[in-house]
């Protein structure tokens, strides 16, 4: 039997395809990180297949909202903190972005207390300075390595979700069971099911990944020397529609990672009886006497690979929105010398992280006041967001479409009736 190879049309298409990979992808990743990881495996360990319906139902959310963020960045050539400081009242913009510090130096401390028990499962040794270990390699790769590079070992570095893919693959997972969970969606209406809801809702749409998405969009256009595309309205359609299909497939290996992480918690510590897991060490940890050595080591070493991913994420969208209040020069971009400021918010954000890590603080409490403000702060900030991107004066011409426009604000109402319910069933 003969091969035949890729015509050159084909290879252009694939080349062209992943070309168009960038910001939507790396931000769908970093939504898979060792927090986030927590949740899905406590969803799967409690509920088993039962609730991974949620993670179909919320992908169309997730990547509407996140395209918005997109749209928002490619078009004004700001991010979202700037034009809520250009076009809105400056106490709005202070209250959001000072919520949006708290609840990411929370969670860094979360994600690199995960990263450190993590390898000290794998390894032994020193939790502590693991920890710290971590905190210093994500924000010296973040100042010192340059953007083009920076941005390409994103992007290869989402190819460690799929660890979790392998994970599905190394356990026993009842197919017609796991289908069903995911596309037959019902819900129980008590306090356990409802906040298991309102935690993947919470661990989807998360401010961060708007500051992050909307910024990733300004760094592309200062790095192919392009004008915002409010300038230039008839050059629009090709990059809207990468910016479409980049938002689509990141969300997509987001929410598809989730949902395999699910499964295996479900296949392996919910058909076991285990089912309360409060921190993604301890879904590794539950695993090895489950699963095998081989799953705990895939497990563990993804915690570790997503951790390295989202921490920058997560400290680069708190710079974004810093140096875009105060109006300081920004971008990962520029040089450490010519944007000192935001840097060093990298910097400090990263090591109060870390000082969370160390300190008596619960990891789990953290993360729930993580979810906590992210609760308070989403919906309100993707109102605001639709309230920017359908504004002529903002957005000239390329206000969203209807379609965007409906999607936008289910989002939004969605997110809200979650945020409601986080407080209903405390």
């Amino acid at each position: 039997m003969t091969h035949t190879p890729p015509s050159p049309s084909d290879r252009d298409t694939q080349s062209g395809f992943l070309k168009s990979l960038g910001p939507g992808l790396v931000t769908g990743a970093a939504d898979d990180d060792p927090s986030g990881i927590a949740t899905y495996a406590q969803v799967g360990a409690q509920f088993g297949y039962g609730l991974s319906w949620t993670l179909v139902f919320s992908f169309p959310l997730m990547a509407a909202i996140q395209a918005v963020s997109a749209r928002i960045g490619c078009v004004t050539g700001v991010g979202i903190a700037q034009n809520l400081r250009r076009h809105y009242p400056r106490a709005l913009l202070r209250g959001v972005v000072m919520l949006l510090i708290i609840a990411n130096v929370f969670n860094l401390g979360a994600d690199l207390g995960a990263m450190g028990a993590a390898l000290k499962l794998i390894l032994g040794g020193p939790e502590l300075i693991y920890t710290v270990l971590f905190g210093l390699v994500c924000v010296a790769a973040e100042i010192l390595i340059p953007y083009d590079r920076y941005a390409g070992f994103l992007k290869w570095a989402t190819l460690s979700l799929f660890s979790y893919v392998a994970v599905v693959f190394a356990v026993r997972v009842p197919v017609a069971e796991a289908l069903s969970g995911a596309f037959i969606p019902h819900l129980t209406f008590d306090r356990d099911h409802m906040m298991a809801l309102v935690a993947v809702l919470g661990t989807t749409i998360s401010p961060y990944l708007f500051f992050w998405q909307a910024g990733q969009e300004v760094e592309e256009l200062h790095r192919r020397h392009v004008k915002p595309l409010c300038i230039t309205p008839r050059t629009a359609g090709p990059e809207l529609a990468r910016i479409r299909l980049d938002t689509i497939t990141g969300m997509g290996v987001s929410n598809l990672i989730a949902l395999f992480i699910v499964f295996s918690a479900a296949a392996t510590m919910h058909a076991e009886g285990v089912t309360d897991i409060k921190t993604s060490a301890e879904a590794a940890e539950a695993l090895r006497p489950i699963a095998g050595d081989f799953a705990f080591a895939l497990f563990s070493l993804g915690i570790i690979a997503t951790g390295l991913l989202a921490v920058p994420v997560l400290a680069g969208s708190t710079a974004y929105a810093v140096s875009e209040t105060f109006g300081w020069v920004e971008g990962l971009n520029r040089r450490p010398k010519e944007a000192k400021a935001f840097y060093g918010v990298i910097a400090l954000a990263t090591a109060g992280g870390v000082a969370i890590s160390l300190s008596p603080v619960d990891p789990v409490r953290a993360l729930y006041w993580s979810a906590v403000i992210n609760g308070l702060l989403s919906a309100p900030l993707m109102a605001v967001m639709m309230l920017i991107a359908t504004n002529r004066r903002v957005m000239g011409r390329l206000t969203l479409p209807l379609p965007m426009v409906l999607s936008g604000w289910l989002a939004t109402a969605v997110m809200a009736g979650a945020s409601l319910a986080f407080f209903l069933f405390p």
